[in-house]
């Protein structure tokens, strides 16, 4: 009976000893509330994410296809490269153009574009942008022999402008003062192309797109005149979308700034 009893009271104690160490616990090994799930599970998700990211396919030397290399490649092009590697991020490049890049984020098809784009406040109102990267702006061009010379030699003649960029809305925006016709075209080349055998009389281009054009690629063309409408390129993701990668965006730029990365990329095509 007394062998019964040291028994009985033997498993009653090693039942309560099994009971507080359950409820004495970690607090770690309690199971998570539901907002602490979800937010573990976006963390997750957004390491994870490829972003799609659009741009220009011929708008050198930000964006253009290397033959030899068989791929893009541009200012552009490396500078994502090294502002994702220095922030973690991963992304799918798609080299459309620069209408269709507007037009695909604007869609919800890409998270985001980089393609030579000057932040403006019309274009603020549909995009949010990172700090500018590069400062650029648009200036008249003609073949290289051609007698035009000033804004006034335009009347009555025909501009060839690229569709969606901001050479085409400042040549819209003084058409009708110095009286020429605009013709569109969807890239760069072809709009080149039309003025050196003089389907249009000019064109408005980026200035250090058109130099790099003329320097290295031995066209025909020439520059008039000085700068026109200044401003600055700025990468952009579909207003109220992926802050995230905005952010991102910025403190890598301002990384690569720092560490000398930025100017060894601009240097790499004669910035």
């Amino acid at each position: 009976m007394k062998n019964f009893v040291r028994i009985l009271s033997l498993v009653l104690v090693l039942a309560m000893a099994v009971f507080c160490f359950a409820g004495c616990g970690s607090n770690n090994d309690a199971p998570k509330a539901d907002a602490d799930v979800a937010a573990d599970n976006g963390a997750a998700n957004a390491a994870a994410k490829t972003y799609i990211i659009y741009s220009d396919n011929a708008f050198a030397p930000f964006e253009y296809f290397d033959e030899a290399a068989g791929a893009y490649v541009g200012v552009d092009m490396d500078l994502l490269a090294a502002i994702a590697e220095d922030q973690g991020f991963t992304y799918e490049m798609h080299n459309e153009g620069f209408d269709a890049s507007m037009g695909a984020v604007q869609s919800g098809q890409a998270d985001a574009m980089i393609a030579g784009m000057t932040i403006r406040p019309d274009r603020a109102e549909v995009y949010d942008f990172s700090e500018g990267y590069f400062e650029d702006g648009q200036i008249m061009v003609v073949k290289a022999e051609s007698a035009i010379a000033s804004l006034e030699d335009l009347r009555g003649l025909s501009v060839a402008v690229k569709t969606s960029t901001a050479g085409a809305d400042y040549a819209a925006s003084i058409a009708d003062e110095y009286g020429f016709t605009l013709q569109y075209y969807e890239d760069s080349p072809t709009m080149y192309t039309a003025v050196i055998n003089g389907t249009n009389d000019a064109c408005f281009e980026d200035r250090s797109v058109v130099g790099w054009a003329i320097q290295s690629e031995g066209l025909a063309l020439k520059t008039i005149g000085e700068v026109l409408n200044p401003g600055f390129y700025g990468f952009a993701v579909k207003k109220g979308s992926n802050p995230e990668l905005i952010s991102m965006f910025n403190a890598g730029l301002a990384n690569l700034k720092a560490n000398g990365k930025y100017t060894e990329i601009l240097a790499k095509y004669g910035y």
